[in-house]
């Protein structure tokens, strides 16, 4: 009996030692992703246009995925999206953070680089609908392209008519749209429970049905100040 009570003992230190190290890497991921995005609007004339940013209707960072040899897959990527909602007028403003991870997708012969940030810019309802279910597979389930860089960009190009998502990468310092097909996202529930408190669905977050925790902020405030760079630097 005292050793099934020590087991026990064990195995909830060792949940709780999970749990902790799962919430400080779901801050850490948040943060991040700020500081992701807030770096690449600060680049002069090689951010995301400022069209691309008002037509969104989410966005998506995995910072700093972590990925070695010849041909790149984004193999255990994490990242963090928020979505606007139908709150706070025609633009509306943007919901708490979801998570998801990314795997596979082939994205060409980027030789030694080991660090690459992705963004991923969801243009539309449909690929909003993507981001509710529990997988899906970029370029089969959801098209996708490479989005344009710079300040502006013409209205009545591809990118606005034939995309559900856009897809960005850093590497190197280097930004630049590319078209990340295969890539598999799937939902993270674990880092759910872990910003949340307890499980929660992506639909009632992506719809502004749940309040933004504070340690959300650093990421979605760095979305909202993404627009302000935009227009500053035009």
């Amino acid at each position: 009996m005292r050793k099934v009570f020590l087991l026990a003992a064990l195995l909830s230190t060792a949940s709780i030692a999970w749990a902790g190290d799962t919430r400080e890497a779901t801050y850490d991921r948040l943060s991040h992703a700020g500081e992701v995005l807030h770096q690449i609007m600060s680049a002069p004339d090689r951010g995301i246009p400022e069209e691309v940013l008002d037509h969104a209707k989410c966005v998506a960072v995995v910072p700093h995925l972590i990925k070695g040899g010849f041909v790149f897959g984004a193999e255990n990527g994490k990242g963090v999206a928020t979505c606007r909602t139908e709150k706070g007028g025609p633009k509306g403003e943007w919901s708490a953070p979801i998570f998801f991870g990314i795997t596979g997708g082939s994205w060409g012969l980027q030789i030694g680089v080991e660090g690459v940030d992705l963004v991923l810019i969801i243009q539309n309802e449909r690929g909003m609908q993507r981001l509710l279910t529990s997988k899906f597979e970029l370029g089969a389930d959801a098209s996708v392209a490479a989005g344009p860089v710079g300040r502006h960009t013409s209205a009545d190009t591809d990118w606005m008519l034939n995309a559900e998502i856009l897809t960005y990468s850093r590497a190197r310092g280097v930004f630049a749209g590319f078209a990340l097909n295969g890539a598999a996202i799937h939902s993270d529930e674990d880092s759910t429970r872990a910003l949340y408190g307890h499980d929660v669905s992506t639909r009632i977050i992506l719809h502004g049905e749940i309040p933004s925790p504070a340690k959300a902020r650093p990421f979605l405030d760095a979305v909202l100040e993404a627009r302000h760079q935009s227009r500053q630097a035009s």
